[in-house]
Order: C-alpha cells, then sequence, then structure tokens
C-alpha cells in the first residue's frame, strides 16, 4: 500500500498568523496542455522527479486554478518558469505565455528556457530576449541521480564544465537577463565556482538549494556550499519546494532549513517562491504560506517584505 504524503505534518494552529501582506510570488509554472507540447506530462514520464508519483499534475493549469489556490492571500504579481514544455520548441511556451499574459492578472515576468551548450543557443537567445516579459533563463546543465555519481559527469557536453555551455551561460549578460539556478545540493560547490567566472550576471537559487538529504551530514554539506554561494553578492536564493520524494513536508523540518538558509542569505537576498503546482503534492498553498510566515514570525515586517515582495520585485525588475 503506497503511503498518502498528501498531507503536511506538525503545522501550528494558524488562526492568528498575520497575512496583512503583499506577495510576490517567485516561482510557479502554468500547462496548458491544450497549447503547448510537455513531454513530462504526456508521453515522456520522468523517472526520478523530485516528489516521486506525479501523476496529480497531469492537467491542465491556468491562471483561475493559481488564484483559487491561493484563495485569500495578497498574491499582487508572479514569475512564471519555463514548465520543462519541448525543449526543442521553447519558443512555443514562451509565446504562449505572452498571450496569457495579456488577458490575465497573471504571470507578470517569465523565465523562459534555452540550451547554453548547442550551436543554436545565440539565435535561441535572441528569440527569447526579444520578448519584453522575459527577464531572466532556466537551463538545468546535466547533473547525476546521486551524490556517488557526482564525478560522472564531469565535463560531459551539457554539464557545468563543460566550455560551451559556460560560454552559453554568460551569454545572458549581453541580454541583460538573469539565471535561475536549478541543481541537486551535491552540485551546489560546482554551481559556486562556476557562477565566480561572472559576477556581473544575476543568478538566484531555486528550491533552497534542494537539500533532500536532512541527514546531519546532508545538511552540513548543502550548508557548506550554501554558504560559497551566498558569498558571492549577485546570487540571491528562493525559499521554495521544501518537499521531499519520500516523505511528508514536514513543519519543523522545514523551519530548521529555512531559517538556516535566510541566515546564510539574508533577507535582502531572499524570496518567496510558491513552485505550484508542483509543491501542492505535499501542502496548500495557503499553508506553505503561512507556514513559512510563522517560521520568521519574530523578524521584523521590513524583513517579511523582503522576504515575500521586496526582494523579487528587484530581482525581476517586476
Amino acid at each position: 500500500m503506497t503511503a498518502d504524503l498528501s498531507t503536511p505534518r506538525g503545522l501550528p494552529d494558524f488562526s492568528e498568523i498575520d497575512l496583512n501582506f503583499d506577495i510576490v510570488d517567485s516561482h510557479h509554472h502554468f500547462f496548458g496542455l491544450d497549447n503547448v507540447y510537455y513531454p513530462w506530462l504526456s508521453d515522456r514520464p520522468e523517472e526520478n522527479f523530485l516528489l516521486g508519483n506525479y501523476d496529480a499534475l497531469k492537467q491542465t493549469y491556468l491562471p483561475a486554478d493559481f488564484k483559487a489556490h491561493h484563495q485569500d492571500l495578497r498574491v499582487v504579481k508572479s514569475v512564471h518558469v519555463e514548465a520543462e514544455a519541448d525543449h526543442e520548441n521553447s519558443i512555443a511556451e514562451t509565446k504562449w505565455l505572452v498571450g496569457v499574459m495579456d488577458k490575465h492578472d497573471f504571470p507578470n515576468a517569465i523565465v523562459a528556457h534555452v540550451w547554453f551548450h548547442r550551436e543554436d543557443s545565440l539565435a535561441e537567445l535572441e528569440s527569447q530576449a526579444a520578448f519584453s516579459e522575459v527577464r531572466g533563463i532556466r537551463s538545468k546543465p546535466v547533473t547525476a541521480s546521486s551524490p556517488a555519481q557526482k564525478q560522472s559527469v564531469v565535463g560531459v557536453p551539457g554539464s557545468m564544465e563543460d566550455p560551451k555551455w559556460r560560454q552559453g551561460l554568460g551569454r545572458l549578460r549581453d541580454f541583460g537577463l538573469s539565471w535561475d539556478l536549478r541543481v541537486p545540493w551535491w552540485h551546489l560547490e560546482q554551481a559556486a565556482e562556476v557562477c565566480a567566472l561572472y559576477p556581473d550576471l544575476p543568478v538566484v537559487v531555486e528550491h533552497t538549494g534542494l537539500p533532500w538529504d536532512r541527514s546531519e551530514a546532508g545538511l552540513s554539506e548543502w550548508r557548506r556550499a550554501m554558504r560559497q554561494l551566498a558569498d558571492q553578492e549577485q546570487i540571491s536564493l528562493k525559499v521554495s519546494e521544501l518537499g521531499l520524494a519520500r516523505d511528508c513536508w514536514d513543519f519543523d523540518d522545514n523551519k530548521r532549513v529555512v531559517r538556516e538558509a535566510i541566515e546564510i542569505f539574508g533577507f535582502e537576498r531572499c524570496m518567496y517562491a510558491s513552485n505550484f503546482p508542483v509543491a501542492g503534492l505535499r501542502i496548500g498553498y495557503r499553508d506553505q504560506v503561512c507556514a513559512i510566515a510563522s517560521m520568521i514570525e519574530d523578524c521584523s515586517q521590513d524583513e517579511r517584505r523582503q522576504l515575500f515582495h521586496d526582494t523579487a520585485t528587484r530581482f525581476y525588475r517586476l
């Protein structure tokens, strides 16, 4: 019998939580299955999906669904991050999203996709940058499936050591675009080395650095790499996606991660991100916001405003 992982563990009573603040959601997705081809949602299942079984995501998800999830929260703006649409035709997703933006309140900016290491990288980047709505690029480098396999991908095409990949990453500066960095925690140190090559390139680390190993040893490695990243002033952090593939969303466990991540980067470089609808496999939108607000309830209103609004507004030029 498969365990039900959809119910969070240890959530406190949120009845007294102060939700009187504006929210910029710096990372979510829409799925326009009738307009865009998403291989992972149709005919090519992702074997190592970060939250395990994701059958519940295989459906259209549009602005009305997004609004229904955040309910009475004051979500004032949002950033759409490329949703793994067909990467052989990434511009199709961008064009569709621009059409969505013309008709709806969300999203308010786009993080699109471009392969950095391919021969057509520059042409693809020029096409994406032609849309004023595109503020950044997410292009996931080749990564290993576990810490033990980390060295197996070093130097392969599309990896962070690939000279062509590094050249493509550097081109973002020519177009005034940022980079959304998404790698598992065991590649964060390599990512820090790459980011150091381009100190004038704005970078944001996704999903709290994906600390999937919550053992003391695993968190120690994550913490060290996060500090290497935070040492570089051009790098910010998304406090997002705290779910684990084989466990429930645990308040106390995640609070530790959130508090340490914010301590490392500082509120002025941290931004809230829902990662919906994906994160909805583990926790509701409102509960997620309430949980994170509760985790930092001893902070100042200015610090809370930075996390939930100001940092993302500044980073994505909203």
